[in-house]
């Protein structure tokens, strides 16, 4: 099986005088960016959530209205219902301040650093770990989705390749 132009593009080659401390580094911000879109998502759930809790609330004092305990309905409707969740803050006001001031800033210097150190060219660490894992010439390994197979190649044979390897089955 043959591959014809496989082999990294050019956003992902590493640009001239990049050293490997930089290419590491780098890598190293981008995860912690890609953490931070995580606990950012999580923020969000948190904000989905409690939105919806408190809008079960309206459905909680409609019941204990019916059940016949008004008391306790107006406890629960003036006690905790569109309560704020920390002093003055509902969870919006929290995703906008974590947005302003954290995830923003954090995503911009992210971004600057990449365009400053490497031309602008992101996910270097993550490219060059690709092409050191990949099987070159692999028509699903190729390093580009716009790289072609030989046209003879089907996917049942790439198949019949990985499960006559996992037997033991060595290939011609």
């Amino acid at each position: 099986m043959t591959m014809k132009g496989d082999g990294p593009d050019r956003d992902h080659q590493r640009p001239e005088g990049v050293t490997d401390e930089t290419v590491e580094a780098l890598g190293s911000l981008s995860k912690a960016l890609e953490t931070t879109e995580r606990a950012r998502g999580h923020l969000y759930s948190f904000h989905q959530l409690t939105g919806t809790a408190d809008f079960e609330l309206d459905r909680a004092v409609r019941l204990l209205r019916e059940a016949g305990r008004p008391e306790w309905a107006e406890m629960v409707r003036t006690q905790v219902l569109g309560r704020n969740v920390i002093p003055g803050h509902w969870t919006f006001q929290i995703v906008e301040a974590y947005d302003s001031t954290y995830y923003q800033p954090f995503k911009d210097l992210a971004h600057a650093a990449v365009e400053e150190l490497a031309d602008g060219r992101d996910h270097l660490y993550e490219a060059e770990l690709k092409e050191a894992r990949r099987t070159v010439g692999h028509p699903d390994h190729t390093a580009r989705s716009d790289t072609t197979r030989e046209p003879d190649t089907s996917a049942r044979e790439r198949n019949q390749s990985t499960t006559d390897l996992r037997q033991g089955t060595p290939q011609a």
